[in-house]
């Protein structure tokens, strides 16, 4: 398909129509293919939207960078706004302080996993377990427990780095958390530590009442 012929899809009013110019679009180069994704940034079906955020993340420039940075802030439909955040993260240290941002700002859950899957993805830097760490601990008071389990398990990263005191601070107290469901994610994030008090706190959860941490404790997984 030419560049036209991309170009008349991308502006049919069919939504399946600008989906299937926005699939031959991935063959373009970047320079063809950012301004003609910039012009759906604001279509009105948010599966359009969502293939454009990845593709703003797959064919990168400033502009681009701009785009996203837009969707992820103000897009209506949080799985647009999901989309954006894993497509920023792809540009690496420069999109940090946006995805901290938008984690603190946007309270949806889709966008929080998002945002601490795309942190884990990251290449080892000082930047970025520093951004993760501040995620995480947000995320351990957050309304939704998955966004919760994922931030407790996360901090297991920490273990032998410069931060594992900060993360054992709070993961040890989580020991005696109400729901068990928080209780397993903290036994599977202490696998992680060699610690005294991580070895301490294992054997505590080992002995759990409930089977689920139990099991957890003692998986060699």
């Amino acid at each position: 398909m030419d560049i036209e012929e991309i170009k008349a899809h991308l502006e049919n009013d069919e939504p399946q129509q600008r989906l299937r110019g926005l699939r031959e679009l991935r063959l373009c180069s970047a320079e063809v293919a950012i301004p003609l994704l910039q012009r759906l940034v604001d279509d009105s079906e948010f599966l359009v939207r969502s293939q454009v955020a990845m593709g703003l993340g797959n064919k990168q420039s400033d502009a681009a960078f701009e785009s996203l940075c837009h969707m992820l802030k103000n897009d209506r439909d949080h799985n647009v706004r999901a989309e954006a955040a894993n497509s920023l993260a792809l540009y690496g240290k420069p999109s940090l302080t946006h995805l901290i941002t938008a984690f603190k700002s946007n309270q949806n859950w889709l966008v929080h996993r998002s945002i601490i899957a795309a942190l884990l993805d990251f290449p080892a830097s000082e930047a970025a377990a520093a951004a993760l760490y501040e995620v995480c601990v947000a995320a351990l008071t957050d309304v939704d427990f998955t966004v919760t389990e994922a931030a407790i398990e996360a901090l297991g990263q920490f273990a032998n780095s410069p931060r594992e005191a900060d993360a054992l601070s709070h993961l040890l107290p989580l020991v005696s958390a109400q729901g068990w469901r928080v209780r397993r994610s903290v036994a599977r994030s202490l696998k992680c530590f060699n610690t005294t008090d991580a070895q301490a706190a294992r054997q505590t959860l080992s002995q759990d009442d409930d089977y689920r941490v139990v099991r957890a404790t003692l998986s060699l997984n």
